[in-house]
């Protein structure tokens, strides 16, 4: 059997589904994702409905090392509150989006109700990284991190390891594209945090 048959398609599958999914509110939302645990879902601001397929094993290990080495600086710094890619939140502008990698200070995740927590929290995350996989579709990444800060976002890096570039999104900024990056750091958002990318790149 070819190589062409036994290639997967693993883009993203999209529902036009507005009629449907506007008239959920934000719990019906969350209760219709929490039946379809295996998929990761993401709901577009016009009510479109993103269906992610789980990740190839270079994207979920170079997932895991981004996230064990945020996890360090969070608990090191005690600033917020750092979330993995399985996270939904519900931006202002009425999109649910997932981020690879999210953080968010402290005082504005205090400020949450206990169900807001346990839900979609309803903010846009301080900080949001986007890792593109291989099936990702570069434009499509830059109009989502476009997104973050539109929304309230303050920093933003997407990561695309197969080209060794890293995006970094500020508002009100140009976008800055740094081509094969050793390190990358956080500061002033996140004092103190630097990024060894030698081992995403890896």
């Amino acid at each position: 059997m070819s190589k062409e048959l036994l290639r997967v398609d693993t883009q993203p599958l999209v529902l036009h589904l507005q009629p449907i999914l506007q008239r959920m509110n934000d719990r019906e939302f969350f209760e219709f994702c929490q039946l379809n645990p295996e998929l990761r879902m993401e709901r577009t601001r016009e009510g479109d409905l993103i269906i992610t397929t789980p990740t190839g094993g270079q994207t979920g290990r170079r997932n895991f090392m981004l996230a064990g080495l945020f996890f360090a600086w969070v608990e090191s710094t005690g600033t917020g509150v750092g979330f993995d890619s399985s996270t939904g939140f519900t931006l202002p502008n009425g999109a649910r989006r997932s981020p690879d990698l999210a953080w968010v200070r402290h005082s504005r995740w205090a400020a949450l109700k206990e169900e807001d927590k346990e839900e979609f929290p309803p903010l846009c995350p301080d900080f949001v990284v986007e890792l593109r996989s291989r099936s990702d579709d570069i434009d499509t990444l830059k109009t989502k991190m476009q997104e973050y800060m539109a929304n309230g976002a303050v920093l933003g890096w997407l990561i695309d390891p197969a080209e060794k570039k890293v995006y970094i999104y500020q508002p009100s900024a140009e976008v800055t594209c740094l081509v094969k990056p050793k390190i990358i750091s956080g500061d002033p958002v996140l004092a103190g945090f630097i990024l060894d990318l030698k081992r995403i790149w890896q």
